[in-house]
């Protein structure tokens, strides 16, 4: 199994920066891929942008050169850094792992509020 704890959202004005950070814990060795995903009141989940266990990143178009996602494999933690924050990006933010263990598992943190003001 596999645990997640996010941190770091909060209330910025638009064109602001925030800091997302997920610490993953339990089977980590088993992790293919972390990632970030957001969903808004009365919307679907989407995603974000994700990160494989060899470093290639995805990203989401709306938020192509603005946010960048990385990790810090000593620290089991996966970042997401948001830059020119608008209004639009306001949404409860999950973590995400996808492992393997003898079949692919999604796992999720509990979700963080990020909220931009115009």
């Amino acid at each position: 199994q596999v645990q997640l704890v996010e941190s770091g959202g909060g209330l910025v004005q638009a064109g602001g920066s925030l800091r997302l950070s997920c610490a993953a814990s339990g089977s980590i060795a088993s992790i293919n891929r972390m990632g970030w995903y957001r969903q808004a009141p009365g919307k679907q989940r989407d995603l974000v942008a994700t990160i494989t266990s060899g470093g290639t990143t995805n990203y989401a178009d709306s938020v192509k050169g603005r946010f960048t996602i990385s990790r810090d494999n000593a620290k089991n933690t996966v970042y997401l850094q948001m830059n020119s924050l608008e209004p639009e990006d306001t949404a409860v933010y999950y973590c995400n792992a996808l492992a393997w263990m003898g079949g692919f598992y999604n796992s999720w943190g509990q979700g963080t509020q990020v909220t931009v003001s115009p």
